[in-house]
């Protein structure tokens, strides 16, 4: 497989898009195929982990046609990769079929949690797996609810590990409080929560991505959000039994998690000055912004748009709520210029809301002036790699100060980085993160199992170059 080489760059500027938001494509696969009618999606990218539950999706029974193509818009008017359409013929909510084999969820673990949650419902016994690394991933905090409602789920390690076995159906509603924020499993028992008799209430002990609830309610589902019940955090309350109404069209946003990245190349790299276009500024997935802003970033978000079904639309706040009518997913354009970072302290909700930042998040913190601690974060362990040890590690090679803790890391800066060898452990996120390290280097950087980019965000490198970075794919 080819690997990355990074050269030390000059100034990144100009304007760019980025690949479609990957947690909310997910949701528009499943929902979508569960709605009544034919619904679009506008504006997915074919990432590795979106491909998966596209292709359980097929294997359930439901017919999907790539409807046009068109292209991501670069830094200077480039095209740097490819989008696809997509018309999804919905089954309705009774009308997926047992599949013939085992459902592969490649390395995705949005795709195997998600399903789970859907697979509870159906009267047929379904199979998951994955990858190794996902094989290595705990499924007990998802197993477990769903076997409150009623599911039969066994799997390796007492059915906390994949590949799962799951037989569904004769699901009720139950009254659930997460021991940990999770979006994937709050996802889960909402899907789960649609085919069971009564209702499903979901208490949440700190905030969590809530892109299921706002496209539940995109399909007329009505979904009912509190912020605090009887000092237990936030509730999601939602009846069994609801018909999804499809015949609209969504149009995925920009996916913020991928924005990190050039947000943080331009943030480093002296003399840039990027502007990134229609990215998703939902509020629970932007605490990667706000540490920025912590750390004195030149960084803003613009007036925020809110994406509504088939159509887009003003809205007076980034933060609409989720109701019944129907409120979409919260658009903006980020820019961002060079300038001094101060250290930060990332803990909290903060760890929730950037969980899937921290590679980058710990490549900016190399550069800020002081000690940046990340605490509370024992998460980072159970991810496409350890990146509380793989982070470290690798930007160790580099030059960079970090102290691994438990729960977290201590780093160190600003520190001169130098090119080094270094390796993603298969962890898309730790590739891009160890790219952009690379840009700010003494000498060259070469990152090895870059393919692993492919995962979530076609057109890195693309997308990198036209900005000016020095990146290119060894021969």
């Amino acid at each position: 497989m080819p690997n990355l080489i990074l050269h030390p760059s000059g100034p990144l500027r100009g304007h760019t898009a980025v690949p479609g938001d990957k947690s909310i494509t997910h949701r528009a696969l499943i929902l979508a195929a569960l709605a009544e009618g034919d619904t679009r999606v506008q504006g997915w990218v074919p990432a590795e982990v979106c491909l998966a539950t596209l292709r359980c999706m097929e294997a359930l029974g439901v017919s999907v046609e790539e409807s046009r193509s068109r292209k991501i818009e670069g830094g200077h008017g480039q095209e740097t990769g490819p989008s696809q359409d997509l018309l999804i013929h919905g089954v309705g909510l009774r009308g997926l079929r047992e599949p013939a084999d085992v459902l592969h969820c490649a390395g995705s673990g949005t795709t195997i949690r998600l399903l789970a949650g859907l697979l509870a419902g159906q009267p047929f016994t379904s199979v998951l797996t994955g990858t190794e690394p996902l094989r290595r991933r705990p499924m007990g905090r998802v197993a477990e609810p769903l076997r409150q409602m009623g599911a039969t789920i066994l799997g390796r390690d007492g059915g906390k590990l994949a590949p799962l076995t799951i037989r569904g159906g004769d699901l009720r509603g139950i009254n659930y409080a997460m021991p940990v924020a999770s979006a994937q499993v709050k996802s889960a028992i909402l899907l789960a929560g649609l085919f069971a008799e009564g209702e499903t209430i979901i208490h949440e002990p700190g905030p969590s991505r809530d892109h299921t609830e706002r496209m539940l309610a995109e399909f007329e589902v009505e979904v009912e959000v509190k912020a605090e019940v009887e000092g237990r955090g936030a509730a999601v309350r939602l009846a069994g039994g609801q018909r999804l109404i499809g015949g609209g069209t969504l149009t995925i946003p920009g996916d913020f998690s991928s924005a990190a990245f050039p947000l943080v190349a331009a943030a480093i790299v002296p003399g840039s000055d990027v502007r990134l276009t229609g990215v998703g500024v939902n509020p629970t997935r932007t605490g990667l912004y706000d540490l920025l802003v912590a750390m004195g970033a030149e960084v803003r978000m613009g007036d925020a748009e809110t994406r509504r079904h088939g159509d887009s639309h003003l809205a007076a706040s980034p933060r609409p709520r989720v109701s019944a009518s129907g409120h979409g997913e919260p658009i903006a354009d980020l820019t961002i210029r060079h300038s001094p970072l101060r250290a930060a302290e990332a803990c909290g909700d903060l760890i929730v809301r950037a969980i899937d930042e921290f590679p980058i998040f710990a490549v900016a913190a190399t550069q800020a002036e002081g000690t940046t601690v990340v605490r509370e974060a024992a998460e980072l362990r159970v991810k496409e790699s350890d990146r509380i040890a793989s982070v470290a590690g690798e930007l160790r090679k580099m030059g960079a100060q970090i102290e691994e803790r438990p729960d977290g890391m201590l780093i160190h800066g600003p520190t001169r980085l130098r090119g080094a060898i270094v390796e993603c452990h298969r962890d898309h996120r730790l590739a891009m993160a160890l790219a952009v390290a690379g840009l700010i280097a003494d000498g060259p950087t070469e990152v090895h199992g870059a393919e692993a980019i492919g995962d979530s965000f076609p057109g890195f490198v693309e997308t990198m170059r036209a900005l000016g970075a020095d990146v290119a794919w060894s021969e």
